[in-house]
């Protein structure tokens, strides 16, 4: 009864806190529902997420930024008529996507809530590059690419170096080799296109 008393607190917990900011994108109402999970007992028993904060927001910006990119790649896919863009935008649907997958995997057995959504700045992003056309839409997809693969391996390696949680370590550990390619292939696609 306590179980069921406590997870119906949070579930009212979480609607007031979406209803307070309901300004707020995807990232930060799911950085704030997690903050708002007890994190400080069993989960099992409690309800709560298993794992600190920080790797909490490792994830959801993982989450978010990993949901941009194939969202962006499939973008990509319709808009551009340059090869190398376009087998870089499928490596980015399949390969991300398939590290989204795991992440959520994790994030569900660690009652972890990820964004459903990117945020406010990664659509502002995709609305602008959708208005872009040509050589003119692969330049900034291309730009875009380098600046995101860079803050996500910075992101990676910072979880892998310093994160708490054994499996969020371990995927962070993973999935950064995955994303350094990426980030060599892209910054090699920005050199041919100057």
């Amino acid at each position: 009864m306590k179980k069921v008393m406590y997870v119906m607190m949070i579930a009212t917990a979480a609607f007031a806190f979406q209803a307070c900011n309901g300004n707020k994108d995807a990232k930060e109402t799911a950085d704030s529902l997690n903050k708002t999970k007890d994190t400080t007992t069993n989960a099992m028993n409690t309800g709560g997420i298993a794992v600190t904060n920080d790797d909490a927001k490792f994830a959801t910006a993982a989450a978010n930024g990993g949901m941009a990119e194939v969202a962006l790649g499939k973008l990509a896919l319709t808009k551009t008529s340059n090869a190398a863009v376009k087998d870089f935008a499928n490596m980015m649907v399949t390969d991300h996507g398939k590290a989204n997958e795991e992440l959520m995997a994790i994030a569900k057995a660690k009652n972890i809530t990820l964004p459903a959504t990117v945020d406010e700045d990664h659509q502002k992003k995709m609305d602008d590059l959708s208005k872009l056309n040509g050589t003119e839409f692969d330049k900034a997809y291309v730009d875009a690419m380098v600046d995101g693969h860079k803050k996500t391996l910075d992101l990676l390696n910072d979880e892998a170096k310093d994160g708490k949680d054994t499996e969020l370590k371990a995927f962070a550990a993973k999935t950064a080799p995955t994303v350094k390619t990426h980030l060599d292939a892209i910054n090699k696609i920005h050199d041919g296109l100057k």
